[in-house]
């Protein structure tokens, strides 16, 4: 919000308080198609500008045929893709969070490093979390 605006409500901004004049992408349909053309546009920056996803989407490229063959049930089959599209998305996230501190400045400041490990911390859960239950699921395999 613009300092002009700031404090103000809605109906003092010529809208009501259910609509947000001037939105940028529109609403409805076409809010849509806009919104899923800025995706495709991330998950082209993404697999152009980040080794880290692309290492990870080859992987989930690879592990997806192995969790069908090891999976008798679809919900086991869903539980691994689900933790291996986590790691993904988990990733975009740090990607964006180094895209913006690296926008702000490459001098080193604390916050800036604090931001960048954060996010590492996040794409280690994630992965921590997916081995987890890839490991569970491969020794229910191996005891069927």
């Amino acid at each position: 919000m613009s300092q002009d605006n700031a404090g103000s409500s809605p109906e003092e901004n010529n809208g009501s308080a259910d609509t947000i004049p001037n939105k940028p992408n529109g609403s409805g349909l076409s809010r849509i198609l806009k919104a899923t053309h800025c995706s495709i546009l991330g998950f082209k920056a993404a697999f152009k500008h980040e080794a880290a996803f692309r290492q990870e989407l080859i992987l989930v490229l690879f592990l997806t045929p192995v969790a069908f063959f090891i999976s008798d049930t679809l919900f086991g089959f869903a539980m691994l893709l689900i933790a291996m599209l986590f790691v993904l998305i988990v990733e975009l996230l740090n990607s964006a969070i180094e895209a913006t501190v690296d926008r702000i400045g490459f001098e080193r400041h604390e916050l800036s490093g604090r931001a960048k490990d954060l996010g590492s911390a996040a794409v280690t859960l994630a992965l921590t979390i997916a081995s987890l239950v890839w490991l569970v699921h491969i020794i229910d395999f191996i005891n069927r």
